[in-house]
């Protein structure tokens, strides 16, 4: 039934494909854009998307006619706007302030739950036991969350220089994932 080594292999996997870590400055951007992140509600969003994907996500595809590829794509060009925005420093973006909805999207859902997550899943799901998949998705959760709660304390950690140098940074790494999910799925 679980099976600690599945588990590891299940949230070692997660943890590299979400990259809650590269998604700081985001993170911080969403943070001083709406004034703060709703933890728990990206959290229970982003699992939520993570558990239905994970038990419907073939058949959801399937739905619309849509095939890993395609679907990944559009993920792709979503990634490469949002690295766009970050290295720019510009809005592509709409927002609207009294909406609020920065920590569903594009928190939630592209970065925590994007293509790479949601395809990432349903491969897991074929190569592990369910419930060790939902175990390392449920730590994955937990990390998640613990990172979004600390977000103001690590940007005052990292101050407005460190800050613009990491956004600009990661930018570059999201455009770099962009290209490489549009060369690998076209």
């Amino acid at each position: 039934m679980f099976s600690l080594k599945e588990i590891a292999s299940v949230t070692l996997t997660l943890f590299a494909v979400i990259d809650i870590l590269g998604s700081i400055p985001i993170i911080i951007q969403i943070r001083q854009r709406e004034g703060k992140i709703h933890s728990e509600k990206a959290t229970l969003v982003a699992g939520v998307l993570m558990v239905v994907f994970l038990f419907l996500g073939q058949s959801i595809l399937s739905l619309f006619g849509v095939d890993f590829q395609s679907f990944a794509l559009a993920g792709a060009i979503i990634i490469f706007l949002i690295g766009m925005e970050m290295i720019l420093g510009i809005e592509l973006f709409r927002h609207n302030p009294l909406a609020a909805s920065g920590s569903i999207v594009p928190l939630a859902f592209p970065l925590i739950v994007g293509a790479g997550t949601m395809t990432t899943l349903l491969s897991l799901r074929a190569a592990y036991q369910l419930p060790n998949v939902l175990a390392g998705v449920l730590v994955n959760l937990l990390f998640v969350y613990l990172v979004l709660k600390s977000s103001a304390w690590i940007e005052r950690k990292l101050g407005k220089a460190g800050e613009d140098i990491l956004r600009r940074v990661f930018g570059v790494i999201l455009l770099a994932i962009a290209i490489k999910l549009f060369k690998s799925n076209f």
